[in-house]
Formats: C-alpha cells, sequence, structure tokens
C-alpha cells in the first residue's frame, strides 16, 4: 500500500515538472517571438522628425527613395572647407535621387556659436549651399537629438556604434532609410571612398539629349 502511495507522488510530481517544463518553453518562444517582432519593426531615418533652418517641422520620410548623407557641420572648424565638397557632391548628383542634410552643431569646441539665420547666411555667402540645412542641435550627450541618438546606437561599417567625436561625420543612408555606412570627419564627400559607394547605390545618369 505504502509503495502504492509513494509511486502515485512520483507520477504527480513527474507530470507537475513536465507542466512546468511545458510552460517554460512556452514562455521562451513567446519572447523569442517579441524579439523577432521587435527587429522586424526596426526604425529608419523616416520615423525621425526635424526641424529646419528656419524652424519648419519635416520629416525625413519626404527623402524616401532618395540616398541621404547625414553630416553634423560647424562654422569655424578645420573641416569646414567640406561646405565646398559637399555643395559639389549634392550638385553633381542631386538628380540622381541624392541629397545632404546638414545639421549645425555647437558640441565640439564651441565652433557653431551662430543663430541659424547666420549659419546659413555664413554657408550661402562663402560656398553657395543649396542642400537642405536644419536648426542647430546636440548630436551626442543627455540632450542629443533622437534622429542621432539613433544613428549613433548603431553598429555601421567603417567607424562603428558610438558617440560622434567632431565636426563633419557622415552617415550615408540608402533609399530605404537605412543606415549603410558611417565615416569620420576626414572623409570627403567628394573623395574615392564616398563617389564609388554613391555611383554604386545612385541609378545610372540619364544622357542629356544634345
Amino acid at each position: 500500500m505504502r509503495a502504492r502511495i509513494l509511486a502515485g507522488f512520483g507520477v504527480t510530481g513527474l507530470c507537475v515538472g513536465l507542466i512546468g517544463l511545458a510552460m517554460s518553453m512556452g514562455s521562451a518562444m513567446n519572447t523569442g517571438s517579441a524579439m523577432a517582432e521587435e527587429t522586424r519593426d526596426e526604425k529608419s531615418i523616416y520615423d525621425f522628425k526635424v526641424k529646419t533652418i528656419k524652424g519648419e517641422e519635416v520629416s525625413l520620410a519626404d527623402y524616401k527613395g532618395k540616398t541621404v548623407l547625414i553630416v553634423n557641420v560647424a562654422s569655424k572648424c578645420g573641416y569646414t572647407r567640406q561646405y565646398t565638397e559637399m555643395q559639389a557632391a549634392y550638385e553633381k548628383y542631386k538628380d540622381r535621387g541624392f541629397v545632404i542634410l546638414g545639421f549645425p552643431c555647437n558640441q565640439f569646441g564651441g565652433q557653431e556659436p551662430g543663430t541659424e539665420q547666420e549659419i546659413m547666411e555664413f554657408c550661402q555667402a562663402n560656398y553657395g549651399v543649396q542642400f537642405p540645412m536644419f536648426s542647430k542641435l546636440d548630436v551626442k550627450g543627455a540632450g542629443a537629438d533622437p534622429l542621432f541618438k539613433y544613428l549613433s546606437a548603431l553598429e555601421t561599417e567603417p567607424k562603428g556604434a558610438g558617440d560622434i567625436s567632431w565636426n563633419f561625420e557622415k552617415f550615408l543612408i540608402d533609399g530605404e532609410g537605412k543606415v549603410i555606412g558611417r565615416y569620420k570627419s576626414a572623409v570627403s564627400p567628394t573623395g574615392k571612398e564616398m563617389v564609388e559607394l554613391l555611383e554604386k547605390l545612385l541609378p545610372a545618369a540619364t544622357a542629356s539629349k544634345g
């Protein structure tokens, strides 16, 4: 009799254990599904809104289908001369779906101290800038704009994830809003590395009719 009771307890314990295991596996599967769902819902730059240098709020979804180069800029930096190269790249490739977005930032050496109006006047007078410019913002730290928090957190080659370290860092985004490259300040928009990438990404130029 005692043996039968003990055997009964053993079967009951085994059933409870199996039920617990099944519940754990179900929970793990649900967690995995949720993580997969999060991966499928990964953000792109199109999820962000920013303000133009005139203070108007716009959605980056306006640039869907375009290849975009996002640059944090400054007017009193050793790399400020890159405005010339940025404008040249913009003029060369804009008809093939390329655009540059300039975001002034004063976090690096206080090299962008002016107002938005002063910044725009400086860029147009000295470099003939015609590509879109945006309001001054922070690109790192607690007060960083959400767009730059997102960009900096991505493990993007060749620089990788982490805080922006200086003016004129660059993020290259494809026509689907995915960041495909992050480049240090010294990389020129008209240099061999960038030009080769743009030629691969952009549709072929349409021959002009003579």
